[in-house]
């Protein structure tokens, strides 16, 4: 494409549509986690009524794995099973390791992995609002879009305690294959 304008235009409608895609997509998984975790405490607040002695096995087993025996074994499983609720709780915890998520983390997912796509998006649409030629735009984007991917993996590599320069260096280099992937496609649809 030769008209910046043109570019501009795809890449904003692009940004905007991948970003409420993947704001979306991010609030249905958080949906999702709590509906699960609902649906698993249902059940597991049923089977303590109706199989009572296989929930109370199960609990035996969870401190078994704690090294727990005999007596002192029997003592915590009766202090586990004699509150519904407690027991539940336990259940939630030892045998499934699901802790309760907070419905309110579904529509911050949303706004951040949305939010995050659109501003990562926009680094390197940017060059095409200056008065350049298309060329010109698409080079310094791709030098910017570099450079801003080999911050984003030093930022990375530091938090995780892995080498920044390493890190800066492999998201450079996954940046560079998926867009040139993307032009080559693109270039080959042109033609």
């Amino acid at each position: 494409v030769a008209d910046a304008h043109v570019i501009l235009i795809a890449g904003a409608a692009e940004l905007v549509a991948g970003g409420i895609s993947m704001g979306l997509a991010g609030y249905l998984a958080g949906r999702s986690e709590v509906d699960t975790w609902k649906n698993e405490r249902a059940r597991e607040e049923r089977e303590i009524i109706e199989i009572p002695d296989e929930e109370r096995d199960e609990v035996r087993k969870v401190f078994r794995g704690y090294g727990l025996a005999g007596p002192v074994l029997e003592s915590a499983t009766d202090a586990i099973c004699a509150n519904p609720k407690r027991w539940v709780n336990f259940m939630m915890r030892e045998e499934l390791n699901l802790a309760e998520p907070d419905p309110k983390r579904a529509r911050l997912s949303a706004l951040l992995i949305g939010g995050s796509y659109m501003a990562g998006g926009a680094i390197p649409l940017a060059p095409y609002l200056l008065a350049l030629t298309v060329p010109r735009a698409l080079l310094i984007s791709v030098v910017v879009t570099l450079v801003t991917l080999g911050i984003f993996g030093a930022f990375k590599g530091r938090l995780t305690g892995r080498s920044p320069l390493g890190e800066a260096l492999k998201t450079m280099f996954v940046g560079a294959i998926a867009s040139g992937a993307a032009y080559a496609l693109a270039r080959l649809i042109a033609h």
